[in-house]
């Protein structure tokens, strides 16, 4: 006959070398279940149809005999009335995970960690993360995504154009439709609040291409400017590459025997792996850096373990030392950007005679001359040309810099 447990018995129940169950002899289906780390708890083993079914409890001393008792009688009870209270509380606590999982902050977390740091580069997802923490979030902390609705998303929008950034709240959109169609294809919601919704402002493809004139005080304050900001211009305005892919350049990737960096494609707009090919201006640029100990092995960092931030700063900075080349009493350069060095660079080698497909090549576009059908059958790696192309360049940027400035730029 089994035996009546009590909390005597209870606290003196031993641990074995494997799990044990003990029963008790007072309510039929509650059982002590001790643990070999000697861990106690309660359990109710109960019959659905055919199958044997166990419905935890929760652990001792935390429920003493006589609550898990009354647990127990509650829980076999519904038993009786045909219910299946091990599979209820799975439910409720599947549902309070998905509920968990639903809250913007999670979900966005999430969108982060399996969409936006495995399809995108590091400086995307980084700056994605960075506009949902600064912009989205704030405001819609706390609520489900669920409830967010376009009401929602244009009020966000217009506070980030109320603030006079119309630009940023065009990428605030752009970042939250892709959120929300993730979340759509995740079976989160069924629809995205961004349908319809239309971007703030309008935006026109800047054209901005620095005269030689404006290329020359550029270079010179960038040369004024020193490491890191200063050799990373020089590097922007010689290869012609995008600003993330130089300032996350790293040891590993350049080839200094042969001339060839080499970046990969996790590290490209359009993940497809770029040679470039290094002039000897470039290469001048290179052997005048220090290695800075740490990994992955940045060329451009002041920590040895991430790459230089900070851009904003870093050209205003660079628009001072411009001012400086320039002198006093004599109008800035008009506006310009980092961007718009690769710009400069790509016309530049226009006018020196490159063929557009070699410089569009150097740039790594795969459209223009490269889209669609000839995209898929050309496979000349133009290496060659886009040795000799950058070889042009770095030569016509290494005089130009080389001859005395003038006393303005027009």
């Amino acid at each position: 006959m089994v035996k009546a447990l009590t909390v005597i018995a209870i606290d003196k129940a031993q641990p074995g070398p494997a799990r044990r169950e003990i029963a008790d002899g007072l309510l039929a289906g509650l059982y002590l279940i001790v643990q070999p780390t000697g861990a106690k708890s309660w359990a109710v083993r109960y019959r659905v149809g055919h199958r044997t079914r166990k419905y935890t409890i929760g652990p001792y001393p935390g429920i003493d005999l006589s609550s898990a008792r009354e647990l127990a009688r509650k829980a076999l009870v519904g038993v009786a009335e045909g219910r299946d209270p091990g599979r209820e509380k799975k439910d409720a606590r599947q549902g309070i995970a998905r509920a968990e999982q639903n809250q913007i902050d999670a979900a966005v977390a999430q969108f982060i960690e399996k969409y936006a740091k495995t399809n995108t580069r590091e400086s995307t997802w980084r700056e994605t993360e960075r506009i949902f923490n600064r912009d989205i979030l704030p405001p819609w902390k706390g609520r489900a995504v669920s409830e967010i609705t376009r009401r929602d998303v244009i009020d966000l929008l217009d506070g980030v154009t109320n603030r006079g950034s119309a630009i940023m709240a065009n990428r605030v959109l752009a970042a939250v439709r892709r959120f929300f169609s993730w979340c759509v294809e995740r079976d989160i919601i069924a629809t995205s609040p961004c349908t319809g919704v239309k971007a703030p402002a309008a935006e026109r493809s800047r054209d901005r291409n620095l005269a030689d004139e404006e290329l020359k005080v550029v270079w010179k304050a960038a040369d004024q400017t020193g490491f890191p900001f200063g050799p990373l211009v020089e590097l922007l305005i010689l290869t012609g590459q995008r600003l993330a892919e130089v300032a996350e350049m790293t040891w590993s990737e350049v080839d200094f025997a042969n001339r060839l960096w080499t970046i990969p494609r996790q590290r490209t707009k359009n993940n497809v792996a770029h040679e470039v090919p290094l002039s000897e201006a470039a290469m001048g640029v290179l052997s005048g850096l220090h290695k800075v100990v740490g990994k992955p092995g940045y060329l451009f960092t002041t920590n040895g373990t991430s790459p230089v931030s900070g851009f904003s700063r870093a050209k205003q900075r660079i628009d001072m030392a411009v001012q400086r080349e320039l002198g006093d009493g004599t109008s800035p350069l008009p506006h310009w950007t980092f961007h718009d060095l690769r710009r400069t660079a790509a016309s530049g080698m226009a006018r020196l005679g490159i063929n557009l497909p070699v410089i569009e090549k150097v740039l790594n576009h795969t459209s223009g001359s490269f889209a669609g059908i000839v995209g898929v059958y050309q496979r000349h790696s133009f290496s060659e040309e886009k040795r000799a192309a950058l070889e042009a360049w770095g030569l016509f940027v290494d005089r130009l810099v080389s001859y005395r400035l003038r006393e303005h730029v027009p």
